[in-house]
């Protein structure tokens, strides 16, 4: 795996003239992209150097695929989804070049892959889509499974622009929200989630203040939602975790909008750890929660929250940050995710549609996937 470092990302291709003002500015509002297939490789841009340094990893094998998975490098749940698409891919080129047409001889590289994340649900839907291609055609065929996983990556991207503006025409003019995680572009194929609602939002200025949470332990709303709005000139002040509730009682935010790893059947929402005290906080201020997801993030297989499988990650993690020291010789219980109850959510946004409670009705009736 081959490092390259470049001073800013691949923007975009520029907006097509005719399109509407408000598509216009979302494209302005949408410069990031964290995903490049380059034909023999998946190139990452490394977030866990940002935002310091920009950085890219140029994985040539799914086993890289994964690795940068499980470091975190890529992260996020439909951009894990998207690159072990493409880890497949690499993986059938490999099989492909060997001489082996056998589309069993994927089978390692297909477990090695979902083994990266457990609790994101996107992984196993974009890798059950894959080899579900690769047994229909009965061969190794890489062109074809990559022309799927352009597919899935566009689709998503799609998806995104369609939830940012369900979303954003939820949130009233002059309100102020809240986020937590990142679920932008980096978290995506681009524009992102829960981002995307903030970035359509401010688009059609609807927003009064944008505030993200730092998130710990991995800080990626210190470091990868704030470098990301400002990328792309949003405002954002930038809150420690533990304020959160406290900016609530001000009334200086209307809205939680945040997004998902796993969504279940009645709308219980796995998410990064710290959501589930944000939705107490919200529902006891009266601020209302917006959770934001494409529809392959619904697991209708899953009754509820409890079944949700929830990833817990070395304590270290905890008690260093870079590599030093910051807390005292204690061991660390680091649970990545949690799970907020359907009943402390007031909204689901898909590319569907928004979805009200009681969630499973409309969970159900929305499509499956993409």
């Amino acid at each position: 795996m081959s490092t390259d470092r470049q001073s800013s990302p691949p923007t975009p291709a520029a907006t097509p003239a005719g399109v509407d003002a408000v598509v216009a500015d979302n494209n302005r509002h949408d410069s990031l992209r964290p995903l490049a297939w380059q034909g023999n490789a998946l190139r990452v841009l490394d977030q866990r150097r940002l935002p310091v340094d920009v950085a890219y990893l140029d994985c040539s094998t799914a086993g890289q695929v994964a690795q940068a998975i499980t470091d975190l490098a890529v992260r996020g749940a439909p951009a894990i989804g998207i690159a072990g698409a493409y880890g497949v891919v690499l993986a059938a080129q490999a099989a492909l070049a060997a001489g082996d047409e056998d589309p069993a001889a994927l089978d390692p590289a297909f477990d090695l892959l979902e083994r990266a994340r457990p609790t994101a649900v996107n992984l196993a839907w974009a890798l059950a889509r894959m080899r579900a291609e690769a047994r229909r055609v009965g061969r190794i065929d890489p062109v074809g499974l990559l022309a799927l996983a352009q597919t899935i990556q566009a689709d998503d991207l799609a998806a995104n622009r369609r939830m940012g503006d369900l979303g954003a025409a939820l949130i009233e003019p002059g309100s102020g929200v809240l986020t937590h995680c990142n679920t932008g572009s980096l978290a995506t194929a681009g524009f992102g989630t829960a981002l995307g609602v903030v970035r359509a939002a401010w688009a059609q200025q609807r927003l009064s203040a944008v505030f993200a949470s730092e998130t710990r332990p991995w800080l990626q709303g210190a470091r990868l939602t704030a470098w990301e709005l400002q990328q792309d000139h949003i405002p954002v002040s930038l809150i420690v975790d533990s304020a959160g509730a406290h900016l609530m009682s001000t009334g200086r935010v209307q809205w939680l909008v945040v997004g998902a790893d796993r969504i279940a059947a009645n709308g219980d929402t796995a998410n990064k750890i710290g959501t589930l005290q944000l939705a107490i906080a919200a529902r006891h201020h009266g601020v209302r929660v917006m959770v934001v997801a494409p529809s392959s993030t619904v697991d209708l297989a899953m009754a509820d929250g409890a079944g949700i499988d929830i990833e817990l990650r070395d304590g270290a993690e905890v008690t260093h940050l870079g590599g030093q020291p910051t807390a005292a010789a204690v061991t660390a219980w680091n649970p990545v995710f949690d799970v907020t109850p359907a009943t402390l959510i007031d909204a689901i946004v898909t590319e569907h549609g928004v979805v009200r409670p009681p969630f499973g009705p409309g969970l159900r009736a929305a499509p499956a996937g993409r």
